[in-house]
């Protein structure tokens, strides 16, 4: 199988469940929370792990109490780290809500232009096939490197508003796009036009809506979530979506599939208040897609 190297996102998080996000108002609200490890190439690298994808994670991590605590989580589920020190790790408040909705406070936002050991990620590039490009702001000066290399570029847009100047250089970069339609309401547009300037494939996420892909020569298609899975925590369902689907694509599987594929990795990843769920394995998505498919 390809090997996969996922570029940018580590942080120590706290999460938040609230009975319903903060309207604006000033007032006392009461809620239960945790902390775990986050951020998207930290979930989508522990899913990758889980599926028997060979990854790496090249991340910023500060050597301090909770980027000792990443480093330690990520090293015991078998992760591949890679990681260049800054002076605080990334750390992130997320409130959550009980029907999945988010509000994600970055109290030590990702820095633009961190020190990094350019030698070494060439390197890391050079011996990877897929190149994960998160939207991470370092991972903007990789970008001449990835091209240098011809490398198979994937990348995940998030909440992209569409419009906003910081998301050009990822997507002129990347044969693969993933986007969330929460705001991007002409989604189908933007789908249609990014394939017509080359794309390989553009899917979008539409959180318990579902999901759709779209390839180049083929027709729109859509999947429903599987609503089975009890809601414990939302976040990382996404990335285990994106790991999923990867997954499935690296099999060799068709796009109808990789979306099953990726619908249940979001689905059971739901179920866990980690950014992986532990049952997650090859064994069981085969399980899950000859039951649900």
């Amino acid at each position: 199988m390809k090997k996969v190297l996922v570029l940018g996102g580590a942080s120590y998080d706290e999460i938040i469940r609230l009975d319903r996000l903060p309207d604006g108002a000033s007032r006392t609200v009461f809620g239960s929370g945790w902390r775990t490890v986050g951020s998207t190439g930290a979930g989508k690298a522990l899913n990758l792990t889980k599926l028997g994808v060979p990854n790496t994670l090249h991340a910023t991590i500060g050597d301090d109490p909770d980027g000792r605590a990443v480093r330690a989580f990520l090293a015991g589920r078998g992760v591949d780290v890679v990681y260049d020190p800054v002076p605080v790790t990334d750390h992130h408040v997320n409130l959550m809500d009980g029907e999945g909705r988010r509000l994600s406070i970055f109290t030590v936002p990702e820095r633009e232009q961190p020190v990094l050991d350019l030698k070494r990620l060439e390197k890391l590039i050079a011996s990877h096939d897929v190149i994960v490009l998160n939207i991470i702001p370092y991972t903007k000066q990789l970008i001449p490197l990835i091209k240098k290399y011809r490398k198979e570029v994937w990348t995940d847009l998030h909440d992209y508003a569409p419009g906003n100047p910081y998301y050009d250089e990822f997507i002129a970069a990347s044969e693969v796009i993933f986007l969330s339609s929460e705001q991007a309401p002409e989604h189908l547009r933007l789908m249609d036009g990014w394939l017509a300037a080359g794309k390989r494939a553009v899917v979008v996420t539409h959180g318990k809506d579902g999901a759709a892909a779209k390839t180049a020569d083929g027709p729109l298609l859509y999947e429903p979530i599987i609503n089975t899975y009890q809601l414990v925590d939302a976040n990382g369902a996404g990335d285990a979506f994106f790991a999923g689907f990867l997954y499935g694509y690296l099999k060799g599987e068709p796009i109808s599939k990789c979306l099953c594929y990726g619908t249940i990795a979001g689905g059971v990843t739901v179920s866990s208040r980690e950014l992986v769920a532990e049952e997650l394995s090859p064994e069981y998505v085969e399980t899950m897609y000859r039951l649900n498919y």
